[in-house]
Order: C-alpha cells, then structure tokens, then sequence
C-alpha cells in the first residue's frame, strides 16, 4: 500500500464525500473514486458504503481510516523534525482548542520556558469543532478533553478534571435554579447542536455552532442554552449565568502525543505539565 492511497482514502474517509476530498486533494473526483476502488480490490475489502445520499464507513474501513491517520502522520512527523534538526531548529508544536484551557496552557508555556534546555513551543489554535491535528503529523503533543475528543492510540498524562455547567441568558426560566441535571437541558429546544465528524449536525432546533465565539454570542442574544466544563464561569460576560449540571460526565484535560515519539524536548514538556496539575 502506498502513502499516495493512503492519503487519498483518509481524505474520503473524514470528508465521507468524494467530492470534497478530491478539491482537498487537488485532483478529479473520477481517478480518486477509481483509486479507492482498486484500494479496496486489492485488499480484498469494501471500506466504504455509498449510497447516492450519502458515503459511510465500514468496520474495515474504521479501522483503515485509524491506522492511516497513524501512518500518514508519522511520516509528515518524520519530514518536520528531520527538516528542523537538519535546520539546528528543534522546536515542539504545541495543539489546543481555541478557547479551551487557557488557564492550564497559560502555566504550561511558562512552566516550560524556564526549563533548561527548552525549545520554541509553536501554538497550534483549532477550532472547537474539529479534531486536533496530533495524528496527522502537524502538532507533536495535544491539550485533549475527554470523553469529547478521542484519545485511542495516543499516549496521554490526565491534567485535570472538572464538571459540566449550563450557560444561558439571566433571563431564561431555569436562570434561577442553584443546580440542574442533565435532562433538565437535553430537551431545551435551544439547545446548541456541534457538528458531528461528517459535518452533519444531530436533528434537533437548537442553533448550530462551529466555535466558541459564535456559541456565545448567540447565548448572549437568548439564541442558545449550552452545556460545557466549569472553566466557562471564567470571564463570564454580564447577563449570564452559568449552573452546575449535577449529573453531567467529567471533563478531563490531558496532554496527549503520539505513542512512538521519542523527543525529549517533548519528554520535558510532559513532565513539566504533570508536575503543576
């Protein structure tokens, strides 16, 4: 199998549209659609459902998709480091969600800069939405969120943990309560719906949001009802209101890499971040 294919299967395989993945690939979609057909003649396996409404993946698939993303990153990983040592560049790239621990990221770049021998961190923002690109090769190590981002096949170190809170309007009729639980929100019919990883949104009437800027802001219009960690009461603007979810799942923050990284810059930058949590 040849990282050309791999590539061109990972990119259907997340956009789940052929389409797309050919204009994110550069090329027409007919030779993609042929190359994925012969990648799946010649493993012997169908990766992928398509229907004329919509592609899915298969269980092979699912499992194609994880081991090329591994793959696929180790090698751009691979090219970014050995270009930066041939360079006498190390450097470490830092992945974060915009918006989300900023209080723990904060005293990790600070912890780390003081150590003897620290390289240049480069902050990767992403959108709130989206996977941190750790896997991929872009970024050496991660700030993840669990249970809402994945961390299967990575190393990881727990930071910290923290309940869920509703954020809405003062205004809103269950402003007043000093606790809530989960299905006190869940049926909230402004209740805001994030994307699920095919870009489709789960049915429902609550806005649609891709950000936390955006999020907010429909909060503060009495748009959206959203339920998030308790680092949300940080900085909350005037005419909010943010109540425990008494029942809602812990969020944990925790700095994950990959498993075959054998950088001690990246080593120190672990340990340092374990040593303040």
């Amino acid at each position: 199998m040849e990282t050309r294919e791999l590539r061109y299967f990972v990119a259907v395989a997340e956009e789940l549209n052929f389409g797309r993945a050919a204009e994110r690939l550069g090329i027409a979609q007919p030779p993609l659609s042929r190359a994925i057909a012969q990648l799946e003649h010649r493993l012997g396996v169908e990766l992928l459902i398509r229907t004329s409404r919509r592609v899915s993946l298969t269980c092979a698939g699912e499992v194609l998709l994880a081991e090329g993303r591994a793959i696929l990153g180790a090698v751009a990983a691979a090219e970014r480091r050995t270009r930066a040592t041939a360079a006498d560049r190390p450097s470490l790239v830092l992945a974060a969600k915009a918006g989300s621990s900023g209080e723990v990221l904060a005293k990790l770049l600070d912890a780390y800069a003081g150590e003897p021998g620290a390289v240049p961190v480069e902050l990767l923002l992403c959108e709130s939405n989206t996977h941190v690109p750790l896997l991929d090769g872009r970024a050496d190590v991660a700030l993840l969120h669990e249970p809402y981002d994945p961390t299967t096949g990575l190393d990881v170190e727990v930071l910290t943990s923290e309940g869920q809170v509703a954020v809405m309007q003062a205004a809103h009729p269950l402003a007043d309560r000093s606790r809530l639980r989960v299905a006190d929100v869940s049926d909230l019919p402004e209740l805001a719906r994030w994307p699920r990883r095919d870009g489709t949104y789960p049915d429902g009437a609550g806005a649609e949001v891709r950000n936390l800027t955006q999020l907010f802001q429909l909060i503060e219009l009495g748009r959206a009802v959203a339920v998030l960690p308790e680092v949300a009461l940080n900085g909350l603007a005037e005419g909010l209101v943010a109540i425990p979810v008494v029942d809602a799942p812990q969020v944990t923050t925790v700095i994950a890499w990959p498993p075959h990284s054998r950088s001690r810059a990246l080593a120190d930058l672990v340990r340092v971040a374990t040593g303040f949590s």
